[in-house]
């Protein structure tokens, strides 16, 4: 993390990288996150990419990261980004009551990849 400003809780960043997401589209994904973050009064902090082939790595990772950062908060691009884990509501429910730390959507409909 580059400098956060403490004075505002921190928020991290979950993506699942589709087999076709070029980089720019995942620095675009990446930047609609730090809007959302900054519009909704948070701090950006790390974004987890998810890869096709190491999966559920970035997942682990993020739920490590809740205890190391003491975030309160992810946000998603879509809840669809949690589908590579199983049933996005259950691995929402389950996350939330495993962390403590809520899950946001930064974009409910999935309009982006």
């Amino acid at each position: 993390m580059n400098d956060p400003d403490r004075t505002k809780p921190l928020l991290l960043g979950y993506v699942r990288q589709h087999l076709l997401m070029t980089q720019e589209e995942l620095a675009g994904v990446k930047d609609r996150l730090a809007t959302y973050a900054t519009t909704e009064g948070f701090t950006m902090g790390p974004v987890f990419v998810e890869q096709r082939e190491s999966t559920p790595a970035a997942f682990e990772a993020l739920v490590q990261a809740i205890g190391q950062y003491q975030a309160r908060a992810v946000v998603l691009p879509s809840m669809l980004h949690f589908a590579v884990l199983g049933a996005p509501l259950a691995v929402k429910l389950t996350f939330e009551q495993a962390t403590g730390a809520q899950v946001l959507v930064a974009c409910p409909v999935d309009a982006t990849p």
